[in-house]
């Protein structure tokens, strides 16, 4: 900065006072003169007058010989001996003579001209549709000219192009101000050539915005471009469009923080150095005579990198306000970012412009978002910035503030022709006259306090004298006549003036006296006792959040509204994904609804929200997290639509000069909540109706308002328009013509605000408001009428005979559709009737719910209301009486998900009344409970039980059975405290830990329990368990007698019995049998406990067969295995296990009717889960269901379905399936006979084929039962596996579950093969191996044993013969694995 000076400083040339020439010296010694003359003319000629003197204003402006102005004269009292600051007549440019519009035909000439004052002299720039006119870009065509503060733009010879806005633009340092002409170019027709197209007449240009730009994301301090691309068609080289940008709809101007370009095809726009307050929503407009297009999206700054770890965010959006000579408040934005820990507070620092030194304001950290900057030097100007501390450390300042000047606001907005601009401000001296002691200051207030601060505003006093005034201020402590100057040493010249170090929780009082040159004047009136401390209170913390889906990485966020928050600033939302409690903001510049698209989210994340506000107080608390939401896209999503017009405007009440409107809500709202009413008017003259005017230029949110200053008896025509988040929707049809003149009648007004909630088939509650024009004396009722929606206005009837002084009536209706209205008296008479409601059907509508009364466990006394057809804008409204609670002294209100509930803190006789909830953006869900005193004394008798209760208990006393048959009692309390006592009773009679009782109690579980090793016939009885824990108590009782307690007792002994035979060998799965995909019968069975004494013995009909291989329990697994199955095989089987422990015995019934008789055909079969009668089988063959005969059959065996097909052809080809059907729900099962599978019925002789369909889990086969197999060498098995849905599948090492790895390698490919391969085997592979798979219908295993031996050994338990046959094989096939099937009898595999 040393090396340059600012564009506005080089024609301040009173920076350098070298400049005066001898001519301007001369110029001045004359004026001296002639003011000396003057003044001494002038107190001789008065000496013996008033003492106050009339004295002509003098003009200071410096004059030559030709009285020619050359420039100010500024003079200097001699009695202060000080110079008033050079700078106080600086002030910002403003438009003398703005320039005026022209409209001109082609090849004319046209010339703008302004008058424009301004200190320092402004620079002025002219732009053409936002882009600066360049006269050298194009030579002869523009021409701009400056001469002293006239200035003028020239265009010649204009063509169509040169139709568009001008502006001209004029900026110094103390700010900028713009003006803005229109020229319009007309073609003469008549001299058109008929070929040269009409650019104004006929031609309708087509916007395309293309290549658009989409959600931006930047870091403070960073530069940022995004932009369009713009097809317009047809395609004019000569016509351009207007290009304007917008943020959150504020037309930004070029800056250094912001350049625009234009290319002729692409408008782009560059954010230089970020900062959170660029932060919001980008539009890009493009404009053409046939209209326009537009483009929006989000741009999202976020903090740059601390400089200290943990150090909070810069604060934003820093303002100056109420400036006056000494004192300006500056003003600032919290930021999102608090780094962690809470923000101390803030510091506020200045800079004089330019100069580059900042100076700390405060020297004690704020809270306050707003703090008053005192000791300014008056005309000059300053900029501000701000820094947030907590404990961690300092933030990054903010981005500085505008300049802004240290005057008087009289002189910054006091307008008047200035001397032409010679760059010269000229100082004189001059005596002034006698002064007049000032007068009291005026209207002295407290205009904001905080525990740091307070802040006084007065009005300077009315006989002030010729000279200016400054100020004392005193101050004294409430209660006490002790006065302290304030400002001792220098007075304030502002009449504004910000006092520190006030003690907190004090009051005090303040006062203001004026001084001049002549003396200090009388005080002003003291102000009111103030106590120091914060008058505005940090915000509530906002309602429940909602978030809706929007796209794949974008959430819709909205949440109600903090209640009651004084200059809310807006709020700020956070997200985490769920269940980590890492929070990012989503935005770092404070929205001002309460709905916010929040970007930059992961898609397929859940995600969960809250939101704070913000005022200048501070930061509110969280809300209530939301519930979490996965980011994708919303389905079916469409743009929000805007309300639709209001409608039924009629008039409440009308004086001389207004007239209060009502209305009804528009019948659609759009996609999202009513934010507030416009309303218009229009003058009706002669039956002509005018121009539209704006009666509210804030929305309002109530549906009645009073429209000001109209004249009287005028005719006017009213219409409405709603506006929600979406925008503003059209305007209702204009309403009858009504002439405003006052009302005398003495009856009152027509109620309003109609509305119809808890529609049922024989009741509704209507609701209504008071008139607002209430007559010659106060409403004291009101009549309800009724009729049928489609009779004739003669039908109206009176609802209630005797008037209601409530503003609802509940009223009975019967299955029809029916219109309602209202009329109010007063002791007149009856008024008017308000306009009906639309009509209500009487019927309740599907999931209507009522208010249910609930008493919890604690006794907590609740009214409790759902919804089933909530939207994501939903709301509870809670009313008592049919007013709306909004921050209720006796109640809390909680809403969670589809349930709200009002919760009573100390019920008692002033919660009597109707208590009602209605929910918003539904069809109308509504529901009232009336509370008498009759069922609140109930209600509270529940709850004295509930706050005193029985110890609840989650399960009663029960029975069960244990191993040994022992027998155990128990139940579960839910809540006991480890002081809870247990009393074991049985038949009236305690009973007591013992040999024959064992009692247990869990404190931490709450189960109670007691053991008995069997039960006698002296044990059938009561047994009762009692509690105690304090004052709860409770008991439960089991009765065991007659039967029941036969049965258990039988239950025990034979449990008992069960493990004394478990003691021995004994079975885990009886004996069953199977069919083996080679078609034989596999009888087998499952044991344990065995040892090497122990046998097992098979046994067909009471004969034992031998059975040649040796048995082998470490398996647990035995077999017999059946091949050609035929009608001899059928009978009785039994196996007996045994050895000196005892022994055990299974038999199985394998006789005809084991679907095992025909040697020859084919069967299809499948397993169920369960079967039994009721459950009906039907078999298909393509698609037709079967007819039994002799050839096809079907049968049941156990839970096993097959059907048999004997002697097939090539007619039974094709798709078989399977149904069943239990009454409630079916299942089918398919299969397809062809192929390989049908032929091999016919090669296979009398064997009997059988098919399977996938259902239990099945190792189909492949698998050998023992593998030996040379160490080195690789082993690869392979199995088939069945079921569905498909098994899981898992491979076992004795008994050990397998992970896949290099050595060994398990796959399951298709879901049918299972495949084992272990890479160069080593002796440490031997061992038990099985495959266990597994799915819903049930589990099966397989098992095999890989026995390892060294190259120089042979093979145990084979033919070494056929060992050397495969080892020569296999070395000539490296790598080569062989599966060869029963080669031997054992099924031992050698490789």
């Amino acid at each position: 900065m040393s090396g340059s000076i600012p564009f506005y400083q080089k024609h301040h040339r009173h920076y350098d006072r070298g400049y005066r020439s001898r001519e301007t010296e001369s110029a001045i010694s004359q004026y001296q003169q002639s003011s000396s003359t003057y003044s001494s003319h002038s107190s001789k000629s008065e000496g013996g007058a008033s003492p106050l003197p009339k004295r002509a204003k003098p003009t200071y402006l410096a004059m030559d010989k030709e009285n020619q102005i050359i420039g100010y004269v500024v003079p200097i009292f001699r009695e202060y001996h000080k110079r008033l600051n050079e700078d106080s007549l600086m002030h910002t440019p403003e438009f003398v003579i703005k320039p005026r519009s022209h409209t001109v035909w082609e090849k004319q000439c046209v010339r703008l001209h302004c008058t424009i004052s301004g200190w320092p002299e402004p620079r002025v720039v002219w732009y053409k549709n936002n882009v600066s006119i360049d006269p050298m870009a194009k030579p002869g065509k523009y021409k701009v000219e400056s001469s002293y503060s006239v200035h003028s733009l020239e265009i010649n010879k204009c063509d169509f192009d040169d139709t568009a806005q001008y502006r001209v633009s004029a900026m110094n340092s103390k700010g900028e101000t713009s003006a803005f002409a229109s020229v319009v170019v007309k073609i003469d027709l008549m001299c058109m050539c008929t070929a040269a197209p009409c650019l104004e007449y006929g031609v309708k240009f087509e916007t395309h915005i293309v290549e658009k730009f989409g959600v931006s994301f930047g870091r403070e301090g960073e530069t940022l471009s995004f932009g369009c691309s713009v097809i317009i068609y047809p395609s004019l080289q000569r016509f351009q469009p207007e290009i304007e940008w917008y943020r959150d709809d504020k037309l930004l101007v070029p800056s250094k923080w912001v350049q625009m370009h234009w290319s002729g095809d692409r408008a782009t726009l560059t954010l230089s150095h970020l900062n959170k307050e660029d932060e919001g929503l980008y539009t890009l407009r493009v404009i053409t005579k046939s209209g326009f297009e537009t483009h929006s999206a989000y741009v999202f700054v976020r903090d740059a990198d601390a400089e200290v770890a943990g150090a909070p965010g810069a604060p934003l959006d820093v303002q100056s306000l109420d400036a006056n000579k000494d004192y300006v408040i500056v003003t600032w934005k919290q930021p999102a970012v608090d780094g962690g820990s809470p923000i101390l507070g803030y510091f506020v620092d200045r800079c004089e412009v330019g100069m580059t030194h900042w100076f700390q304001c405060n020297d004690t950290p704020v809270k306050f978002a707003r703090f008053p900057v005192t000791g300014l030097v008056e005309g000059r100007s300053y900029v501000f910035r701000v820094r947030a501390v907590n404990k961690a450390g300092m933030s990054h300042p903010s981005r500085v503030s505008e300049p802004v000047a240290a005057m008087d606001p009289a002189d910054r907005t006091r307008k008047g022709t200035s001397a032409p601009w010679t760059g010269q401000i000229i100082v004189t001296e001059e005596e002034p006259v006698e002064g007049v002691v000032p007068g009291r200051p005026r209207d002295l207030s407290v205009i904001e306090a905080t525990k740091n601060y307070v802040v006084l505003s007065w009005k300077p006093p009315g006989d002030k004298g010729h000279e200016g005034v400054m100020y004392y201020v005193e101050k004294c402590v409430s209660g006490t006549d002790s006065w302290q100057r304030v400002n001792t040493e220098i007075p304030v010249k502002s009449p504004r003036f910000a006092l520190f170090d006030l003690a907190e929780g004090k009051s005090y009082r303040f006062r203001v006296r004026c001084c001049n040159s002549a003396g200090v004047g009388e005080p002003s009136e003291p102000t009111e006792a103030t106590t120091v401390g914060d008058k505005l209170d940090i915000p509530s913390a906002p309602g429940r959040v909602v978030p809706t889906r929007n796209t794949d990485t974008s959430v819709v966020v909205s949440w109600e509204a903090s209640r009651a928050a004084k200059e809310l600033v807006g709020y700020y939302i956070e997200s985490s994904i769920a269940g980590r409690n890492t929070w990012e903001p989503c935005n770092n510049k404070p929205v001002k609804g309460t709905r916010f698209i929040c970007h930059g989210l992961t898609t397929e994340e859940s995600y969960v929200f809250r939101v704070r506000a913000v005022n200048a107080a501070g930061i509110s608390d969280f809300s209530q997290e939301s519930e979490a939401i996965k980011v994708k896209a919303a389905i079916g999503k469409s743009f929000m639509p805007s309300p639709t017009p209001p409608y039924g405007i009629t008039v409440l009440e009308c004086v001389r000069d207004s007239m209060v409107l009502a209305w009804k809500q528009p019948t659609f709202i759009g996609g999202a909540d009513i934010t507030g009413y416009f309303i218009d008017y229009r003058e009706v003259i002669g039956g002509v109706p005018g121009k539209w005017h704006e009666a509210n230029i804030k929305s309002v949110s109530e549906r009645a308002y009073r429209v000001s200053e109209l004249k009287e008896n005028m005719l006017y025509q009213f219409q409405v328009r709603a506006a929600n988040m979406a925008g503003v929707g059209i305007p209702s049809l204009p309403s009858e013509t009504f002439k405003c003149e006052e009302w005398t009648i003495a009856v009152p007004g027509p109620p309003h605000d109609l509305q119809v909630q808890e529609v049922r088939k024989d009741s509704l509650v209507l609701l209504w408001k008071a008139p607002v024009y209430q007559g010659r004396d106060p409403v004291n009722g009101y009549y309800i009428d009724i009729k049928e929606a489609e009779a004739d206005f003669e039908m109206w009837r009176g609802v209630n005979e005797k008037a209601t002084n409530k503003t609802f009536m509940k009223v009975c209706i019967h299955g029809e559709s029916y219109v309602f209205r209202v009329r109010a008296q007063n002791k007149a008479g009856v008024g008017k009737a308000s306009d009906p409601t639309e009509p209500v059907e009487a019927v309740t509508k599907p999931g209507t719910a009522e208010i249910v009364v609930n008493v919890d466990d604690d006794g907590v006394i609740s009214l409790n209301f759902e919804c089933s057809n909530l939207t994501a804008d939903s709301k509870f409204v809670w009313s008592k009486n049919y007013k709306e609670m909004t921050e209720p002294e006796r109640m809390t209100l909680e809403t969670k998900g589809s349930k709200s509930k009002a919760i009573f803190k100390t019920p008692s006789e002033e919660d009597l009344g109707i208590y009602s909830c209605f929910v918003t953006h539904t069809d109308g869900a509504s529901a009232s409970y009336t509370l008498s005193e009759e069922t609140l004394k109930e209600l509270l008798k529940i709850s004295h039980d509930h706050k005193f209760p029985i110890i609840p208990l989650k399960t009663e006393l029960a029975v069960e059975l244990l191993e040994k048959g022992r027998v155990r009692f128990w139940l579960q309390a839910e809540k006991i405290s480890a002081n809870g006592k247990i009393e074991y009773v049985f038949n009236d009679n305690v009973i007591h830990q013992g040999e024959k009782y064992k009692m247990n109690f869990d404190k931490n579980t709450g189960v109670i329990e007691m053991f008995m090793e069997s039960l006698g016939k002296e044990d059938e009885g009561t047994f009762t368990f009692q509690l105690q824990d304090g004052k709860a108590t409770n008991q439960s009782s089991l009765v065991l007698i007659g039967d029941v307690f036969k049965q258990l007792q039988k239950e025990s002994e034979f449990q008992k019995k069960e493990w004394i035979r478990k003691q021995g060998p004994h079975f885990v799965e009886y004996l069953g049998y199977e069919v083996t995909p080679e078609c034989c019968v596999r009888l087998k069975c499952k044991v344990a406990n065995m040892k090497k004494d122990s046998v097992a013995l098979w046994y067909k009909d009471g004969r034992e067969i031998k059975v040649n291989e040796k048995l082998d329990f470490s398996e647990g697994v035995l077999t017999l295995e059946i091949t050609q199955i035929s009608k001899k095989d059928a009978g009785i089987y039994e196996v007996v296990l045994k050895d000196d422990r005892g022994k055990d015995t299974s038999t199985l019934n394998l006789t005809d009717q084991a679907a095992c008789d025909t040697e020859e055909g084919i069967r299809l079969y499948t397993f169920v889960n369960y079967y039994n009668d009721e459950l009906h089988v039907t078999w298909h063959h393509k698609d037709a269901a079967i007819a039994f005969t002799e050839r096809i059959k079907s049968g049941v065996v156990g839970e096993q379905l097959w059907l048999q097909i004997s002697e097939p052809t090539e007619k039974d080809k094709g798709k078989y399936a399977i149904e069943f059907f239990d009454g409630k729900g079916g299942l089918r099962r398919t299969v397809e006979l062809a192929g390989q599978a049908f032929d091999d019925a016919f090669c296979t002789g009398n064997r009997l084929i059988i098919m399977f369909f996938t259902d239990r889990a099945r190792v189909a086969g492949g698998l050998p039962d023992v593998v030996t197999i040379q160490e080195g060498k690789s082993l690869n098995l392979t199995c088939n596996i069945w079921g569905d849905p498909v098994p899981e599948v898992t491979w076992l090492k004795n008994e050990r579950e397998m992970v896949s790895n290099d050595h060994y390698i398990l796959k399951f490919e298709s879901g049918k093969f299972a495949s084992f391969t272990i890479t160069c085997v080593n002796t440490s592979d031997s061992g038990k191996y099985s495959i266990l798979v597994k799915n819903k219908y049930g589990t099966e295993s397989g098992d095999f044993t890989v026995s390892v031996f060294l190259p120089d050994e042979e093979p145990v338990g084979s033919n070494y013969d056929f060992f050397m046959f495969l080892k020569k094989e296999s070395s000539a096939h490296q790598g080569c694995i062989y599966s060869i099937k029963n080669i031997v009898k054992q099924n031992i595999f050698t490789i």
